[in-house]
Protein backbone atom coordinates (compact mmCIF):
# COMPACT_ATOMS: atom_id res chain seq x y z
CA UNK A 1 0.00 0.00 0.00
CA UNK A 2 1.14 3.59 -0.62
CA UNK A 3 1.44 5.92 2.34
CA UNK A 4 2.72 9.38 3.11
CA UNK A 5 5.21 9.17 5.97
CA UNK A 6 7.37 11.57 7.92
CA UNK A 7 11.11 10.95 8.14
CA UNK A 8 11.89 10.77 11.87
CA UNK A 9 15.32 9.09 11.87
CA UNK A 10 18.54 9.50 9.98
CA UNK A 11 18.33 8.01 6.49
CA UNK A 12 21.62 6.21 7.18
CA UNK A 13 19.80 3.77 9.45
CA UNK A 14 17.52 2.47 6.69
CA UNK A 15 18.12 0.48 3.48
CA UNK A 16 19.65 3.07 1.13
CA UNK A 17 18.66 1.03 -1.96
CA UNK A 18 15.02 1.83 -1.16
CA UNK A 19 15.58 5.60 -1.27
CA UNK A 20 15.27 7.85 -4.33
CA UNK A 21 18.36 8.41 -6.46
CA UNK A 22 18.92 11.69 -4.64
CA UNK A 23 18.50 10.08 -1.23
CA UNK A 24 20.84 12.58 0.40
CA UNK A 25 18.30 15.33 -0.31
CA UNK A 26 15.83 13.80 2.17
CA UNK A 27 15.92 15.50 5.55
CA UNK A 28 14.47 14.60 8.93
CA UNK A 29 10.94 15.98 9.06
CA UNK A 30 10.30 15.62 5.31
CA UNK A 31 7.02 14.03 4.18
CA UNK A 32 7.57 11.43 1.44
CA UNK A 33 5.33 8.90 -0.32
CA UNK A 34 6.39 5.28 0.09
CA UNK A 35 5.12 1.79 -0.69
CA UNK A 36 4.96 -0.57 2.32
CA UNK A 37 5.33 -4.35 2.00
CA UNK A 38 7.04 -7.27 3.75
CA UNK A 39 10.58 -8.23 2.78
CA UNK A 40 12.18 -11.69 2.63
CA UNK A 41 12.55 -11.75 6.42
CA UNK A 42 8.88 -10.86 6.96
CA UNK A 43 9.72 -7.32 8.07
CA UNK A 44 7.61 -4.33 6.97
CA UNK A 45 9.70 -2.29 4.55
CA UNK A 46 9.01 1.16 3.14
CA UNK A 47 10.37 1.97 -0.32
CA UNK A 48 10.12 4.87 -2.72
CA UNK A 49 10.25 2.42 -5.63
CA UNK A 50 6.96 2.23 -7.55
CA UNK A 51 5.50 -1.30 -7.92
CA UNK A 52 3.91 -2.42 -11.17
CA UNK A 53 0.83 -3.50 -9.21
CA UNK A 54 -0.75 -2.89 -5.80
CA UNK A 55 -3.63 -4.48 -3.89
CA UNK A 56 -6.87 -4.35 -5.85
CA UNK A 57 -5.21 -3.88 -9.23
CA UNK A 58 -4.66 -5.95 -12.38
CA UNK A 59 -1.38 -6.05 -14.30
CA UNK A 60 0.48 -8.06 -16.94
CA UNK A 61 3.52 -9.53 -15.17
CA UNK A 62 6.37 -11.85 -16.15
CA UNK A 63 7.17 -15.06 -14.25
CA UNK A 64 10.74 -15.14 -12.96
CA UNK A 65 10.73 -18.48 -11.09
CA UNK A 66 8.41 -21.42 -10.37
CA UNK A 67 8.56 -23.49 -7.17
CA UNK A 68 6.40 -26.01 -5.33
CA UNK A 69 4.60 -23.08 -3.69
CA UNK A 70 3.69 -21.33 -6.93
CA UNK A 71 5.02 -18.88 -9.49
CA UNK A 72 6.91 -15.72 -8.58
CA UNK A 73 6.32 -12.74 -10.86
CA UNK A 74 8.33 -9.56 -11.28
CA UNK A 75 6.52 -6.51 -9.96
CA UNK A 76 9.24 -3.88 -9.52
CA UNK A 77 10.20 -4.81 -5.96
CA UNK A 78 13.27 -6.64 -4.63
CA UNK A 79 11.12 -9.60 -3.55
CA UNK A 80 9.01 -11.19 -6.32
CA UNK A 81 5.24 -11.52 -5.93
CA UNK A 82 3.82 -15.01 -5.34
CA UNK A 83 0.99 -16.49 -7.40
CA UNK A 84 0.07 -19.62 -5.39
CA UNK A 85 -0.54 -22.86 -7.29
CA UNK A 86 -4.23 -22.81 -6.32
CA UNK A 87 -4.58 -19.30 -7.73
CA UNK A 88 -3.32 -20.14 -11.22
CA UNK A 89 -5.95 -20.51 -13.94
CA UNK A 90 -3.37 -22.60 -15.79
CA UNK A 91 0.12 -23.71 -14.84
CA UNK A 92 2.48 -20.78 -15.17
CA UNK A 93 5.82 -21.05 -16.94
CA UNK A 94 9.10 -19.22 -16.41
CA UNK A 95 9.60 -16.37 -18.85
CA UNK A 96 5.92 -16.11 -19.78
CA UNK A 97 3.71 -13.16 -18.80
CA UNK A 98 0.18 -13.32 -17.42
CA UNK A 99 -2.56 -10.92 -16.34
CA UNK A 100 -2.93 -11.20 -12.55
CA UNK A 101 -4.87 -9.55 -9.74
CA UNK A 102 -3.10 -8.56 -6.51
CA UNK A 103 -4.79 -8.87 -3.13
CA UNK A 104 -3.91 -9.11 0.56
CA UNK A 105 -4.03 -12.71 1.77
CA UNK A 106 -5.92 -12.77 5.08
CA UNK A 107 -4.01 -15.73 6.55
CA UNK A 108 -0.47 -14.57 5.85
CA UNK A 109 -1.21 -10.83 5.71
CA UNK A 110 0.97 -10.74 2.60
CA UNK A 111 0.33 -9.35 -0.84
CA UNK A 112 -0.18 -12.21 -3.32
CA UNK A 113 -1.62 -12.48 -6.83
CA UNK A 114 -4.03 -14.64 -8.79
CA UNK A 115 -4.48 -15.33 -12.50
CA UNK A 116 -8.09 -16.45 -11.92
CA UNK A 117 -9.28 -13.11 -13.17
CA UNK A 118 -13.05 -13.65 -13.18
CA UNK A 119 -13.02 -14.24 -9.39
CA UNK A 120 -12.23 -10.57 -8.88
CA UNK A 121 -14.48 -8.95 -11.48
CA UNK A 122 -17.93 -7.73 -10.54
CA UNK A 123 -20.36 -6.35 -13.11
CA UNK A 124 -23.28 -6.17 -10.69
CA UNK A 125 -22.68 -2.51 -9.79
CA UNK A 126 -21.59 -0.83 -13.01
CA UNK A 127 -20.70 2.86 -12.94
CA UNK A 128 -20.19 3.28 -16.68
CA UNK A 129 -22.61 4.37 -19.43
CA UNK A 130 -22.91 3.59 -23.12
CA UNK A 131 -20.53 5.70 -25.20
CA UNK A 132 -18.16 6.37 -22.31
CA UNK A 133 -14.43 6.08 -22.95
CA UNK A 134 -12.71 3.57 -20.67
CA UNK A 135 -9.33 2.00 -19.95
CA UNK A 136 -8.94 -1.59 -21.14
CA UNK A 137 -6.55 -4.43 -20.31
CA UNK A 138 -6.85 -7.44 -22.61
CA UNK A 139 -6.72 -10.65 -20.55
CA UNK A 140 -8.26 -13.42 -22.64
CA UNK A 141 -8.96 -14.41 -26.25
CA UNK A 142 -12.07 -16.46 -27.02
CA UNK A 143 -13.86 -17.63 -30.15
CA UNK A 144 -16.08 -14.52 -29.88
CA UNK A 145 -13.26 -12.05 -29.51
CA UNK A 146 -11.24 -10.53 -26.69
CA UNK A 147 -12.21 -10.21 -23.03
CA UNK A 148 -10.91 -7.07 -21.35
CA UNK A 149 -10.81 -5.64 -17.86
CA UNK A 150 -12.62 -2.30 -17.88
CA UNK A 151 -11.39 0.52 -15.64
CA UNK A 152 -9.67 -2.05 -13.40
CA UNK A 153 -13.12 -3.22 -12.20
CA UNK A 154 -15.37 -4.79 -14.80
CA UNK A 155 -15.29 -7.29 -17.65
CA UNK A 156 -16.22 -6.57 -21.24
CA UNK A 157 -16.02 -8.16 -24.67
CA UNK A 158 -14.59 -6.81 -27.92
CA UNK A 159 -16.09 -8.82 -30.77
CA UNK A 160 -13.55 -10.32 -33.15
CA UNK A 161 -15.25 -8.97 -36.27
CA UNK A 162 -14.92 -5.43 -34.92
CA UNK A 163 -11.16 -5.61 -34.32
CA UNK A 164 -9.08 -4.03 -37.06
CA UNK A 165 -5.62 -4.28 -35.55
CA UNK A 166 -3.54 -6.94 -33.81
CA UNK A 167 -4.38 -7.43 -30.15
CA UNK A 168 -2.32 -9.36 -27.61
CA UNK A 169 -2.95 -10.51 -24.06
CA UNK A 170 -1.68 -7.78 -21.76
CA UNK A 171 -2.35 -4.90 -24.16
CA UNK A 172 -3.50 -1.71 -22.43
CA UNK A 173 -5.56 0.62 -24.58
CA UNK A 174 -8.47 3.03 -24.70
CA UNK A 175 -11.92 1.75 -25.62
CA UNK A 176 -15.59 2.65 -25.47
CA UNK A 177 -18.72 1.16 -23.91
CA UNK A 178 -20.82 0.05 -26.86
CA UNK A 179 -23.71 -1.71 -25.10
CA UNK A 180 -24.70 -2.53 -21.53
CA UNK A 181 -26.79 -5.68 -21.51
CA UNK A 182 -29.55 -6.45 -19.03
CA UNK A 183 -27.39 -9.04 -17.25
CA UNK A 184 -24.60 -6.48 -16.77
CA UNK A 185 -22.40 -7.79 -19.59
CA UNK A 186 -20.48 -5.09 -21.44
CA UNK A 187 -19.93 -4.96 -25.19
CA UNK A 188 -16.88 -2.88 -26.00
CA UNK A 189 -15.56 -1.08 -29.04
CA UNK A 190 -12.13 0.26 -29.94
CA UNK A 191 -13.73 2.88 -32.16
CA UNK A 192 -15.45 6.05 -31.01
CA UNK A 193 -19.24 5.90 -31.32
CA UNK A 194 -21.12 7.33 -34.28
CA UNK A 195 -19.95 10.43 -36.07
CA UNK A 196 -16.92 10.82 -33.77
CA UNK A 197 -15.51 7.55 -35.12
CA UNK A 198 -16.23 8.63 -38.70
CA UNK A 199 -14.25 11.83 -38.17
CA UNK A 200 -11.29 9.80 -36.90
CA UNK A 201 -11.31 7.32 -39.78
CA UNK A 202 -11.61 10.14 -42.34
CA UNK A 203 -8.51 11.77 -40.87
CA UNK A 204 -6.71 8.42 -40.90
CA UNK A 205 -7.49 7.95 -44.61
CA UNK A 206 -6.26 11.47 -45.33
CA UNK A 207 -3.07 10.89 -43.33
CA UNK A 208 -2.42 7.64 -45.19
CA UNK A 209 -2.78 9.42 -48.53
CA UNK A 210 -0.32 12.13 -47.51
CA UNK A 211 2.20 9.55 -46.31
CA UNK A 212 1.95 7.27 -49.38
CA UNK A 213 2.42 9.54 -52.39
CA UNK A 214 -1.21 10.60 -52.40
CA UNK A 215 -2.73 7.23 -53.28
CA UNK A 216 -4.51 4.26 -51.74
CA UNK A 217 -4.73 1.21 -53.97
CA UNK A 218 -8.12 0.12 -52.64
CA UNK A 219 -11.45 0.08 -54.49
CA UNK A 220 -15.06 -1.00 -53.99
CA UNK A 221 -13.94 -4.47 -55.05
CA UNK A 222 -11.21 -4.71 -52.42
CA UNK A 223 -11.84 -7.30 -49.72
CA UNK A 224 -12.53 -6.29 -46.11
CA UNK A 225 -9.32 -8.14 -45.20
CA UNK A 226 -7.26 -5.94 -47.55
CA UNK A 227 -8.80 -2.78 -46.09
CA UNK A 228 -8.16 -3.99 -42.55
CA UNK A 229 -4.55 -4.90 -43.36
CA UNK A 230 -3.79 -1.56 -44.98
CA UNK A 231 -5.79 0.89 -42.84
CA UNK A 232 -6.82 -0.91 -39.63
CA UNK A 233 -10.49 -0.14 -40.19
CA UNK A 234 -13.58 -1.76 -41.63
CA UNK A 235 -14.42 -1.55 -45.33
CA UNK A 236 -17.63 0.28 -44.40
CA UNK A 237 -15.70 2.96 -42.49
CA UNK A 238 -13.22 3.27 -45.38
CA UNK A 239 -15.98 3.81 -47.97
CA UNK A 240 -17.74 6.39 -45.80
CA UNK A 241 -14.50 8.24 -45.15
CA UNK A 242 -13.61 8.30 -48.84
CA UNK A 243 -17.14 9.57 -49.55
CA UNK A 244 -16.62 12.49 -47.16
CA UNK A 245 -13.27 13.37 -48.72
CA UNK A 246 -14.78 13.10 -52.22
CA UNK A 247 -17.61 15.50 -51.34
CA UNK A 248 -15.01 17.91 -49.99
CA UNK A 249 -13.17 17.59 -53.32
CA UNK A 250 -10.04 16.37 -51.58
CA UNK A 251 -9.77 13.06 -53.45
CA UNK A 252 -10.65 11.56 -56.80
CA UNK A 253 -11.80 7.97 -57.19
CA UNK A 254 -10.26 5.93 -60.02
CA UNK A 255 -10.69 2.31 -61.13
CA UNK A 256 -7.47 1.29 -59.34
CA UNK A 257 -7.77 3.33 -56.17
CA UNK A 258 -8.23 6.67 -54.42
CA UNK A 259 -5.98 9.65 -55.19
CA UNK A 260 -5.37 12.85 -53.24
CA UNK A 261 -6.16 16.05 -55.11
CA UNK A 262 -3.33 18.52 -54.65
CA UNK A 263 -4.23 22.18 -54.97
Amino acid sequence: MSKFVKVVESVCSGPLRFLPVKGSDIQIGDIIEVFVYKDQEDRPVATTLEPYITAGEFAFLRVRTVTQFGAFVEWGMEKDLLVPMVEQSKKMEVGQSYVVFAYLDEQSNRLVASSKITKFIRNEELDVVAGEDVDLLIFEETFLGYNAIVNNQFKGLIYRNEVYKDLQIGDKLKGYIKTIREDGALDLSLQKPGIMHLADTTQEVLDYLKQHDGKILLTDNSSPEDVKKMLNMSKKAFKRSVGILYKQRMVRIEDDGVYLITL
